[in-house]
């Protein structure tokens, strides 16, 4: 759950304000938590049978071929825009590291730094499956509950830097428009675990007498306790610190302690260097699958070679050619979260559980899948005129 979104939270509260800010903090944190506990509800909704991948799922709810094509394309742009948010955010953990061990060095551009946070990758793609970077996953959650306590921490230590102001981060109206529907999408982008959430349970023993919806939703309530310990602390702290001075990755714009900003640095890198895989794994059963089944190819070491090398490539292409975490953020988040997160779980609720019209279950679910559709439409837009400024910059 806890990803390289949060350092951008402090970012988004300086486009939105302190009250919008902590409302939609607040509201994502609320919405996000009920919708998982509907896909854990949902998983075992049918005596005898778990769904347990979210397009499984879509398709009992819309049926067999409309279901993937309503949940396998979002999916698919979750884990590439992950992926890609990913490489950014790693070229630039470095590049701070970098400069922050080594001041009086000269200064490398981002795009070396990608690329050598790629040539990670380009090894790391060969393991065969997940269960094989599963210590590589335990390094990156221990290391992202690491950097966003240091975060937070340091930014509390260091205080408040002079001359700060709360306005918001926008000398135009419309910039401050814009600036808003993009802080929409980089909330939504730090939750991310409910692409996921079936796969786990699935891991989990249930019998009738002990559905497995009990441990799991006990297991999100923790994971959910742990989000907000590290996200709203970011939030709060950073903006509170930097005001809208704040950069689009909190950690950025730290920089002393030298030495505990390097090391946050560093475990940032190490947190994506793992999180990548977790989420370019599908990426790759997926077209492997497609070019065996639909393609004819034949299972070869050369086709895996070939295909995660060329994925792992794109991947880094794009991070270089748009080397821009906070509308990378509120790009993917709007056009790629906002519906797996946000609303999908609702439309199926309604779908499958029928509750009575106008009831507190019916209204609940429409006010989240209009604010998620909200979110969806607007935010893309916001990112999308971030990124063109500060391409032309």
């Amino acid at each position: 759950m806890v990803g390289a979104g949060v350092l951008g939270l402090p970012y988004s509260m300086a486009a939105l304000g302190w009250g919008p800010g902590l409302t939609i903090l607040i509201l994502s944190w609320i919405i996000t938590l009920y919708t998982l506990w509907q896909m854990v509800e949902m998983h075992e909704m049918v005596p005898g049978k778990r769904f347990d991948r979210y397009h499984e799922l879509g398709q009992h709810a819309f049926g067999e071929k409309l279901g993937l094509y309503i949940v396998v394309p979002q999916q698919l742009v979750v884990e590439v825009g992950v992926n890609i948010v990913y490489m950014v955010t790693g070229g630039a953990s470095l590049r701070k590291f970098h400069n922050t061990v080594c001041p009086s060095c000269k200064n490398i551009k981002l795009t070396y730094f990608i690329m050598i946070f790629a040539s990670a990758q380009f090894v790391l793609c060969h393991l065969p499956n997940l269960n094989s970077i599963s210590g590589v996953s335990l390094v990156a959650a221990v290391m992202s509950i690491c950097y966003s306590t240091i975060a937070w921490t340091a930014g509390a230590h260091k205080g408040v830097i002079e001359n700060v102001q709360y306005s918001r981060n926008a000398t135009t109206a419309a910039e401050s428009v814009f600036n808003f529907f993009n802080a929409l999408g980089s909330i939504a982008f730090a939750y991310a675990g409910h692409n996921v959430v079936l796969e786990i349970q699935a891991t989990i023993p249930s019998t009738p007498e002990k559905p497995s919806k009990g441990p799991m939703w006990r297991g999100v309530v923790v994971a959910y306790i742990v989000v907000a310990v590290c996200y709203f602390p970011v939030a709060i702290i950073g903006y509170w610190m930097f005001g809208n001075q704040v950069k689009d990755n909190v950690l950025i714009s730290l920089e002393k302690p030298a030495w505990l900003i390097a090391i946050s640095n560093l475990f940032v890198v190490l947190h994506v260097i793992g999180s990548y895989q977790i989420f370019a794994m599908p990426v790759f059963d997926m077209i492997e699958s497609f070019l065996v089944k639909k393609m004819n190819f034949k299972p070869s070491a050369i086709l895996r070679f070939v295909v995660r090398n060329i994925y792992v490539a794109f991947t880094m292409f794009i991070a270089i050619t748009i080397p821009f975490f906070g509308g990378l953020l509120g790009f993917f988040g709007g056009f790629a979260f906002a519906p797996t997160t946000y609303f999908l779980p609702c439309i199926m609720w309604l779908t499958l559980k029928k509750p009575k019209r106008f009831s507190l279950s019916w209204w609940t679910n429409w006010i989240c899948i209009v604010l998620g559709l909200c979110i969806m439409i607007l935010a893309p837009i916001g990112a999308l005129r971030n990124i063109i400024l500060e391409a032309k910059t």
